[in-house]
């Protein structure tokens, strides 16, 4: 991972975000016990106490270690256990085994993270540009695990038979079933595509390049819950002609008959959340859907998923803050669309494209640059953030990326058609 050259903050103005950055962490795991935040529910996802650990650990190697003379790791131990899959840092523990690690517990970790936090506090005033780059590439690197740290814990307690909520849910109140689908019409030509301001991005992002698209139309909103159960109750998921080989396959294989986290009592679907069980809401947008999903419901629809080029030409002119994102620790969930195109928040929205190198990419040199390169073969595209992402992380350019089958992300769907 690494970032684009730009703007670098001030020191005061980096102290702040990466003190709200750590403490908006900690707040997210505030009402779980050490068991709820040690236990692994798949390979995909990771106990809510290794994000803690591993984030710290990126500050206390990348920071610490290589720029502030003197410092003595907190325990020589961790390094082997919250790595993640950075090979130029040496050996590591199995992904599939982090929930055995029951030492250290919760309070050891939140003690790991407080010493750290203390040393990066006070380095930071004389930390040299290259040093501070790296805090700020952390601190957006913690904003990723945040989002994981949420879908995490709600695949976790997902699979936990009493469905314990882990925050309580506000109060739901009926809202109007949004109108038809809109269509935003493109003529077609060459755009340019791809980060290329002064500001903080990935280096997947760019080289901004020129793209050539077709005439196209894209959605103004994304598909709502309410348009899934349609899609499911004209047997969406029983029928091989809207589905892609792969994903047929895996609909067989897994029993998949509607999105992850549904299910139907006495005929009304329910999805599990962060707040506990509830009935769905049909005007919310449908989340938690793969990529296969998508694709089928495009299919169904008549019309397909947006590549990603078509999607960041429409979204530039988007205010990438606005929309339901991440504020603080809460029940977050997608909610109905207040009105106009929302291309920010609520879900990720899964395109057509793969996640391969824009034109001119070179990964950098060291583990830093061990990222997102190494990632770009068998997953999809994702864009626009979700009602995990915290806000001001994600911009028109991010590219997020998963496998087609995964779906335990808020992932979404937003349509696209020739013209």
């Amino acid at each position: 991972m690494r970032t684009r050259l730009g703007l670098s903050p001030s020191p005061e103005a980096l102290s702040a975000r990466f003190d709200a950055v750590r403490g908006l962490s900690v707040a997210l795991v505030a009402p779980l016990s050490d068991a709820d935040a040690t236990v692994q529910s798949m390979e995909d996802a990771s106990p809510a106490k290794w994000h803690l650990a591993h984030t710290t650990w990126f500050f206390e190697t990348f920071v610490l270690r290589d720029f502030v003379s003197g410092y003595q790791r907190f325990d020589e131990r961790f390094p082997f256990l919250f790595n993640s899959y950075y090979e130029a840092e040496g050996k590591r523990h199995s992904r599939a085994r982090r929930g055995m690690v029951t030492r250290p517990t919760l309070d050891e970790v939140l003690a790991y993270r407080a010493h750290v936090d203390a040393e990066i506090g006070a380095a930071l005033p004389n930390l040299p540009h290259e040093a501070r780059e790296l805090v700020r590439l952390g601190c957006h690197h913690e904003e990723q695990h945040q989002e994981l740290l949420l879908t995490d814990i709600l695949h976790l307690m997902s699979e936990n038979p009493l469905e314990p909520a882990i925050w309580p849910g506000a109060r739901k109140v009926p809202v109007e079933m949004p109108g038809p689908v809109g269509w935003i019409e493109h003529g077609g030509g060459v755009v340019e595509i791809g980060h290329d301001d002064p500001h903080f991005a990935f280096d997947s992002e760019g080289p901004r390049h020129k793209s050539l698209l077709t005439p196209h139309a894209i959605a103004d909103r994304t598909v709502t819950n309410g348009e899934w159960a349609a899609f499911i109750a004209d047997g969406g998921y029983a029928e091989p002609r809207h589905w892609l080989s792969d994903g047929w396959a895996w609909v067989k294989a897994e029993g998949i008959a509607a999105p992850l986290y549904w299910e139907q009592h006495d005929g009304v679907w329910t999805r599990f959340g962060l707040d506990g069980r509830r009935p769905i809401d049909p005007a919310a947008p449908v989340t938690h859907v793969s990529l296969y999903e998508a694709d089928a419901y495009a299919t169904w629809a008549g019309a397909r998923l947006p590549t990603e080029f078509e999607w960041e030409a429409a979204a530039a002119r988007h205010n990438a803050d606005g929309g339901n994102q991440l504020d603080h620790a809460g029940p977050v969930e997608p909610r109905p669309s207040s009105g106009g195109p929302a291309f920010f928040g609520d879900v990720w929205e899964w395109t057509g494209s793969a996640f391969r190198p824009y034109p001119g990419f070179r990964a950098v040199e060291g583990a830093v640059g061990e990222y997102n390169g190494k990632f770009m073969s068998g997953q999809f595209v994702l864009r626009g953030g979700s009602c995990a992402t915290p806000r001001g992380h994600a911009r028109a350019s991010y590219r997020n990326f998963f496998y087609p089958h995964q779906r335990w992300q808020f992932t979404g769907v937003r349509l696209a058609k020739d013209l």
